[in-house]
């Protein structure tokens, strides 16, 4: 008589869960942003408060979705602890306090004691994390080819950002102290950046949006100004608004090399400084005494703004549905540093 042994089918084996990359967090960064540009227009404009509260809440739900989604991933502390060390993605961890800085200080002016309690909260871990990374690109050396636009992230918009949102819950004086650190860095850190940009290697294409992040901190510094000191036109001001004008403009030249990029989450890296400009040019525009020519060249960057960030919205829908939402930050990784990946 034959034998035959029945082998019970293995069981299925689960997926392992994608790995999210940290500059995912730029999605809320960028919605944080535009609802700021909304809610501005709703204070100097009279455009409807609805819109920026609404933008606001979906920025929320963002910012906190992300933060589950990452920390489901697997591998647990050692994984996220490998990449805040990442020489390509870890700046972008800067972006997580950062944004709860912001959603704080929004709350703040419905709810003093928790967007207060808030606002200390994410400044404390935002300068917590500045100095760590500034620790580490002092012992750690890196590959030129590992330095983007990100790198201005951890000390730069984390204390101007932090200035700004202390400054809306009334901490003028220890704003200020964040604020002047925040111009320090932005010196300092954007002569690197320059330096490397020039003298190569090229930015891969998955990276290439982050030139628009050297965009950001004259505007970033003059809205944090602004709420800072309350607003009105200064020689400070005076002083933002050409260099951030200076800028900006380059980016006229590089339409063309955005247009044939192909497109990953990482071009929400340029919707926070859209965003952030067009916030600072809002209250400038509209302060300036310009009349009625400023309140059009203000809704024009408003609606500039907005298409952008609403296009690079509608066009991550239709990655995430193709099944890409991560082709641009792996590409990236294994472009710029494959062998510290």
């Amino acid at each position: 008589m034959e034998h035959t042994t029945l082998v019970a089918p293995a069981a299925p084996v689960a997926p392992a869960r994608p790995r999210l990359a940290l500059n995912t967090f730029g999605i809320a960064f960028g919605t944080a942003g535009i609802a700021g540009t909304w809610t501005a227009a709703g204070t100097d404009l009279g455009a409807p408060p609805v819109i920026g509260e609404a933008l606001w809440v979906i920025a929320a739900l963002l910012w906190i979705g992300t933060i589950v989604r990452y920390l489901r991933r697997a591998g647990g502390l050692r994984a996220i602890g490998a990449d805040l060390r990442h020489p390509v993605f870890g700046p972008f961890a800067a972006l997580v306090p950062a944004i709860g800085a912001l959603l704080s200080a929004h709350v703040a002016a419905a709810l003093p004691v928790l967007g207060t309690i808030g606002v200390w909260t994410m400044v404390t871990l935002s300068a917590a994390f500045g100095a760590w990374f500034l620790s580490s690109l002092l012992t750690v050396p890196r590959e030129p080819g590992t330095l983007h636009g990100g790198y201005l992230l951890p000390t730069v918009a984390g204390s101007l950002l932090a200035a700004q949102s202390l400054g809306a819950i009334g901490q003028p004086v220890v704003a200020s102290g964040f604020f002047a650190a925040g111009v320090l860095f932005w010196v300092l850190v954007t002569a690197v950046l320059l330096g490397r940009l020039t003298t190569g290697p090229a930015l891969p294409a998955p990276l290439f949006p982050t030139i628009a992040i050297l965009s950001a901190p004259p505007a970033v510094a003059g809205n944090a100004w602004w709420v800072i000191t309350g607003g009105g036109p200064s020689i400070v001001h005076t002083l933002l608004v050409g260099t951030m004008v200076a800028f900006v403009l380059p980016h006229v030249f590089l339409v063309h090399r955005y247009l044939r990029t192909g497109f990953a989450i990482g071009f929400w890296a340029m919707t926070f400084t859209a965003a952030a400009s067009a916030t600072y040019a809002v209250r400038v525009l509209t302060a300036g005494g310009a009349g009625a020519l400023g309140v059009v060249a203000a809704w024009v960057v408003v609606a500039a703004a907005t298409a952008l960030v609403g296009t690079i919205a509608v066009r991550s829908v239709g990655l995430v549905r193709s099944g890409g939402p991560r082709s641009g930050a792996t590409a990236a990784a294994g472009a710029v540093a494959p062998a510290q990946v």
